[in-house]
């Protein structure tokens, strides 16, 4: 198992641990949603977010549906993106900036109801961000409708790179 020094976004869920269960889903949405605001305008629900794996959800809900009253296109990509963006946010050292390197969506089936976006990484790949300065990684990411369909195929590839001094 690898054994890193918690970033700030691990460190930052760690304190929202320390809250009542009953809690723990709304501040870890509002912390996340403030984070990343455009994941707050369409509803994300961050379920869970480990070092290894995410578990995001998006409701079939008006504000974010297509012309057929299902998930819009543009919504189905954000919960993937973010579902990929946020396993390696948990990985990505402190003294480093994630960036989406590149990002293909193939849609392949109507979807039905809501759907989940399950990321994950490999303890290789979690090594790599740890000890690389810099590098990319090919993030695994499925998405499953309320039928239990995939509806997308998704490949993220996603850099960290060191951060710049501000001047």
């Amino acid at each position: 198992m690898l054994n890193t020094k918690p970033n700030r976004l691990e460190r930052t869920l760690d304190k929202l641990n320390r809250l009542p269960a009953v809690l723990r889903p709304a501040a870890r949405n509002f912390a996340l949603r403030r984070a990343v605001p455009f994941t707050g305008t369409a509803g994300l629900d961050f379920v869970a977010l480990t070092p290894s794996q995410s578990d995001i959800r998006i409701a079939n809900r008006r504000p974010v549906q297509n012309h057929i009253q299902g998930v819009h296109a543009a919504a189905m990509s954000l919960l993937a993106e973010t579902a990929t963006g946020m396993v390696v946010g948990m990985n990505v050292r402190d003294d480093c900036l994630p960036l989406c390197k590149s990002m293909r969506v193939d849609f392949k089936k109507r979807a039905t109801g809501a759907l989940r976006a399950e990321a994950s990484l490999s303890e290789a790949q979690r090594h790599s961000m740890a000890t690389e300065p810099k590098g990319e990684v090919t993030v695994a990411v499925v998405v499953t409708d309320e039928a239990g369909v995939n509806p997308v195929e998704c490949e993220f590839v996603w850099a960290w790179i060191p951060k710049t001094p501000k001047n």
